[in-house]
């Protein structure tokens, strides 16, 4: 197999394992390959996504303003804390879904990282003294 040939079917690979994702979070898969084309325009995003799939864990070697998917998906699970007693809206027993939004965060802070960076920066959950 040449190697376009290689790259096309790691691309397909990865471009099934976003829509199998999509699904398993509930999501359109509309959203799914609206997802996936971002994705694979964004060759650091694209890494990431490669190395959770063949791993199964965060690469988290690709940054954007200095955050990495890692920093994302703990901002994101400290920023639903306060959706817990709402279980419509719970992420924590929806790894996919959190996983997706981390990878879509990350795309949208490589066209502007500010808005994410302020609030990664001011939303820290409730868990410490004097917040209120």
């Amino acid at each position: 197999m040449e190697d376009r040939e290689l790259l096309e079917k790691a691309m397909e690979t990865l471009r099934s394992f976003v829509l199998e994702l999509s699904k398993k979070a509930g999501k359109t898969p509309e959203y799914g390959e609206e997802l996936w084309e971002r994705i694979r325009s964004s060759n650091g995003v694209l890494r990431e996504l490669a190395y959770f799939h063949d791993y199964g864990s965060f690469y988290g070697k690709y940054q954007v303003a200095g955050y990495s998917l890692t920093d994302i998906l703990v901002w994101q699970v400290d920023h639903f804390k306060a959706y817990m007693d709402r279980h419509e809206e719970m992420n924590r027993y929806r790894t996919e879904r959190l996983f997706l939004e981390s990878l879509d965060v990350m795309l949208k802070m490589e066209q502007d990282p500010a808005p994410y960076v302020a609030k990664m920066q001011g939303e820290t959950g409730t868990d410490f003294a004097d917040k209120y």
